[in-house]
This record gives C-alpha cells, sequence and structure tokens, in this order.
C-alpha cells in the first residue's frame, strides 16, 4: 500500500488522519530530487515518532498557467513525459521490498489542471493518480460549476476530486477578497457537483515571495459548518510565518498544499554550498563539482525543512497507527 492510486484507500487514508486531527501535508514537485526529498522527509519523520505507513500526497501540476511543474522535470519540457516520470519514480522509491522510503505511503495528485489544456492528464493519466484539482477557476461560477460536476460523474469513480468556486490570489497579483456570498456559493458548489475537496480562499497567496499574508481562519471555520464535515484544501502556505502553520485541522483544513518556501529555502541553501567549495572546484575535485552535490544539498535542506511542516500539521499524532 506504498503507493497509493485506489480512490477507497485514498479516502480511508485521509479520513484516519482528519479523525486523530492531522492535516495531510501535500508537496508539490518539479523534479526528481524534489520528489525524493518529500518521501525522505516523511520516511525520516516516520521513524523519529514511530509511524507505520506515514501517508504524505506528492503533487504536480502540468500546464497550469502560473507554474507548469511537469515541463520542469526534463530538459525537453515535454509535460506528458515530466507528469508520467514523476509519478512512475515516485512509486520505485516507496513501492516494493528494494523500495528505500517503503515505510512512506505515497498518494499522488495532479494540481490545479485546467480541462482545456489538461485533457490528457485528467483523463488518460488518471491511472497514475489519486487525486486531481479539476481548476475551473478562470471561468464564470454557473460555467465552473458545469464543468466540474461533469468531471466528477465522468472520472469521480476512480479518483478524488478536488474542485475550486473562484479564483486564488498568486505571486503578487493579489486577487479581490470573495463577497459575501461566497460562503453561499460554496455549498451550493459542493452540493452539486459532488467534488469530495474544496479548494478554498483563505486569504494566502500562492508563489508569495513574503510571508504577509494572514490566514482567514473564521472563513475556514464558517465554511466548515456550512458543508457539515471538514473537506478543505489550504494553497499559499508559503505565504504564511512558520507560527502560523499550525491547527489547520481544527478547522475543517485536510491537506495542505506547499511548494514554493521548499524551493526557495533549499536552492538558497545549496547554492550557499556549492559557493562554499568553489576553490575545490577550481581544482578539479570530482565530487565537488559534480551536479549530484548541488542536488543531495538541496534533497536534504528541503527534507529537514519538511519535516518542521509537518511537525506544524500535527503528524506526530500518528504515532504507533
Amino acid at each position: 500500500m506504498a503507493f497509493v492510486t485506489d480512490k477507497d484507500q485514498s479516502k480511508a487514508i485521509i479520513s484516519a488522519a482528519v479523525g486523530k486531527k492531522v492535516s495531510l501535508a501535500l508537496f508539490c514537485t518539479a523534479s526528481f530530487w524534489n520528489t525524493e526529498a518529500i518521501l525522505h522527509a516523511a520516511d525520516t519523520f516516520a521513524r523519529a515518532h514511530n509511524i507505520k505507513n506515514i501517508p504524505v500526497v506528492v503533487a504536480m501540476t502540468s500546464n497550469y498557467a502560473h507554474m507548469q511543474q511537469a515541463r520542469r522535470v526534463t530538459y525537453s519540457k515535454n509535460a506528458k513525459i515530466g507528469l508520467e516520470a514523476i509519478m512512475r519514480y515516485c512509486k520505485l522509491l516507496c513501492d516494493g521490498p528494494d523500495a528505500p522510503y517503503r515505510n512512506v505511503t505515497a498518494m499522488t495528485h495532479l494540481d490545479h489542471a485546467d480541462p482545456a489544456v489538461d485533457t490528457w492528464a485528467l483523463t488518460e493519466c488518471a491511472d497514475l493518480l489519486s487525486s486531481v484539482m479539476f481548476d475551473a477557476q478562470a471561468y464564470p461560477y454557473e460555467e465552473n460549476l458545469r464543468m466540474t460536476k461533469d468531471y466528477v460523474k465522468k472520472y469521480g469513480g476512480g479518483v478524488l476530486v478536488e474542485g475550486i468556486v473562484e479564483g486564488l490570489a498568486v505571486g503578487g497579483g493579489q486577487l479581490a477578497r470573495q463577497n459575501d456570498d461566497y460562503i453561499d456559493k460554496a455549498v451550493r458548489f459542493v452540493s452539486e457537483t459532488g467534488v469530495d475537496f474544496l479548494v478554498a480562499d483563505l486569504g494566502t497567496e500562492q508563489q508569495s515571495a513574503g510571508t504577509g499574508a494572514v490566514y482567514l481562519k473564521d472563513r475556514a471555520q464558517s465554511l466548515t459548518k456550512n458543508l457539515g464535515r471538514p473537506m478543505l484544501v489550504l494553497h499559499g502556505v508559503s505565504s504564511l510565518k512558520d507560527e502560523d502553520i499550525r491547527g489547520f485541522s481544527d478547522d475543517g483544513v485536510v491537506r495542505v498544499n506547499m511548494w514554493t518556501r521548499i524551493v526557495r529555502q533549499s536552492g538558497l541553501y545549496a547554492a550557499e554550498q556549492l559557493i562554499a567549495r568553489y576553490g575545490k572546484m577550481q581544482q578539479n575535485d570530482f565530487e565537488a563539482t559534480e551536479s549530484m552535490a548541488y542536488i543531495n544539498d538541496n534533497i536534504a535542506n528541503a527534507s529537514a525543512y519538511m519535516q518542521e511542516v509537518m511537525g506544524q500539521l500535527n503528524y506526530a499524532a500518528l504515532a504507533g497507527n
């Protein structure tokens, strides 16, 4: 059960986490080394806290206008190859007797999938996925609702579906906060589409370069109360201060999406280490020069930070499961 794409298994894993007041970490990736960092972080955290089959969501966008992660995987920038390669690589790392991270239960996720440009990923690639974010936020509300409902009807039997009511703020391009009818629109959207999760606007900003956002805790709690169950997904966690990344499960946030800050922080650390060994590189020292030195530094730092995030998301409550 280390590599999970089955919908019922995924639902059971998420339900168990919710029951223990844990918000599942949904870490995005755009490279082989970031993928391993996610699994290494989960495995290391599990060892430290005596957790069996620790769950984590490994996510990737395909042709998302603001960040095409699948295109970043290979030099060729082929989104199909990038998406499939990462998902199969993830399976190799955590599934099977020789897998180094077989204590990790990885659930794969297609993030920000646009119905127009990500048709292949939403349909033909679904067998490699545990869940998808059907992202029709760019469309008018009624059209978004209709398209999301149609996708759930056709593919929701085999994959968990995240839906989104309206646009989220991205990288400095702050969108206007939703009107007072947001909660009513969200309740109708969930009821009529049948989505498993709702990606909610809770005040954060995706791909943020700073940590000045204010998490809308009251809105999260009100949404959860009106929706009747915990089902919220929080994006833009990189825009929050570390001390604010906690307690989400009490508000009905079941999955927490993060990538930007991890990449920036680990990239900066790896660059500093690269500069520190530049003298050895000038002397033609192979280990100092070979690219794996930079990649390994990146993995180690990203893993360490993701372990901190998992702690903030109350993962320790899974001990002894």
